[in-house]
């Protein structure tokens, strides 16, 4: 390298130490806008002069002079600490954000000139972005209850602590386990519990019928249309809110089985969509259609399964163990019958429950079925749930209801198989 690139280098690396101090200054200079002059510990420059001596401080480490730049950092930092705890009158009003904001710059900075420059940007913008946040992470949090933390907590140490934790490899019965995957599923169905919980949260559950179908969907849209149902008895004037709301619930029910398949078992994707995307829009759109009717929109709250604890450990558990009996019968099928018994296997498994044949799907060995005819076996279940459901409305409604509740249901269902054919025949 000659001494021109060597001076550009050097150069460029410390005006990226310096952007990084600008740009923490800028959200910083602003929040204390207000103050008088002389009142303010660390504005614009400082913390862009911060920035650039984290800079230096880096170059001399990077130059073999690790005792001088010790000592600048280490300068720099009491500098820091002692001129904001000054500022603060009384103590008990020290703040320590802007005072951990500049160390932090003075890191970065030391960091953008010691080989890892876009790494330090990218920190300074999210840095800059959290300090900016103050307001609404001030008020998302005063808004959160103890069971908010709880259900984070939880969730985190299944997602976060646990999951990457866990051996990734085969094992038990025709090697049809994996530790790692059978958690996916627990992190996947704690994940969407709280996902229907945030959303409930987020829109309540007194804004009428279709608000809370759409949420109770993502929990068990098969709950929500038996809960709905009920409704048709006692007050057949709710017709047409119950039949936008079960219509709704389905739809949210195709949609959350296209999400996972794309998680799981991306390969019968696009054949399951084809399957089943017609499927879903004459849901949506019958929904839209019954909402559009007078009473449809009415502030009745729709009768919903409890969620409970927001993120249940339990029945997680409990479909996991659903899904781990499910890929010893597939692989058992498979090894006895070929891909065809373990078709027939995710069938049958799906009948009962669409996630956990999308999950056993997931973990068949590639080559097992072809992604046409897997897209086609997925679609086999979510027909057969489908007209579980539909009959559900057509036991539990009225004489001049059922039939009616019942029609988007019934409708999505022919055109799933209308769907399916096309796509088997093409």
């Amino acid at each position: 390298m000659t001494n021109t690139d060597l001076l550009g280098s050097t150069t460029s690396i410390l005006a990226a130490a310096l952007l990084i101090g600008l740009l923490i200054g800028v959200e910083r200079g602003w929040q204390s806008r207000d103050k008088p002059p002389g009142h303010r510990v660390a504005g614009i420059r400082t913390f862009g002069l911060i920035g650039l001596l984290g800079g230096v401080a880096g170059l001399l480490a990077q130059a073999g002079w690790g005792a001088p730049s010790g000592l600048v950092i280490a300068a720099a930092a009491v500098s820091i600490a002692v001129g904001y705890y000054r500022a603060a009158a009384p103590p008990e009003s020290l703040s320590v954000t802007s005072a951990i904001a500049a160390l932090l710059t003075l890191a970065l900075g030391m960091l953008a000139t010691s080989g890892f420059a876009v790494q330090a940007i990218a920190a300074a913008c999210v840095v800059t972005l959290l300090l900016a946040s103050r307001s609404q992470l001030h008020g998302w949090l005063s808004g959160l209850s103890e069971t908010d933390i709880q259900a984070t907590a939880r969730f985190a140490l299944i997602a976060a602590a646990i999951w990457p934790l866990l051996p990734n490899q085969s094992f038990g019965p025709y090697d049809a386990w994996n530790a790692r995957s059978l958690w996916a599923v627990v992190v996947l169905v704690t994940g969407f519990s709280l996902a229907g919980y945030v959303a409930d949260k987020k829109f309540g559950r007194t804004r009428g019928t279709l608000a809370t179908s759409a949420i109770g969907g993502m929990y068990s849209s098969t709950a929500v249309i038996a809960a709905l149902s009920t409704r048709l008895r006692g007050s057949p004037n709710e017709i047409a809110a119950v039949t936008a709301g079960i219509a709704l619930a389905s739809a949210v029910m195709f949609a959350r089985v296209l999400v996972l398949t794309a998680i799981l078992a991306p390969a019968a994707l696009p054949t399951l969509a084809l399957a089943t995307g017609p499927a879903a829009a004459v849901a949506l759109l019958l929904a839209i259609r019954s909402a559009r009717q007078p009473g449809a929109t009415a502030g009745a709250e729709a009768p919903e399964p409890s969620s409970g604890n927001p993120v249940e450990l339990l029945p997680a558990l409990g479909f996991a163990l659903l899904v781990a009996a499910t890929a010893v019968a597939t692989r058992w099928a498979e090894q006895r019958f070929g891909g065809a018994g373990a078709g027939v296997m995710i069938v049958i498994t799906g009948s009962f429950d669409v996630d956990a044949a999308i999950v056993t799907l997931g973990g068949l060995g590639p080559g097992t079925l072809s992604p046409h005819d897997a897209g086609l076996i997925l679609a086999a279940p979510v027909l057969i749930n489908t007209l579980f459901k539909g009959a559900i409305v057509i036991a539990n409604g009225g004489p001049g209801t059922r039939w009616r509740a019942a029609a988007p249901l019934l409708a999505s269902s022919m055109t799933l198989v209308l769907a399916a054919a096309a796509v088997l025949v093409l």
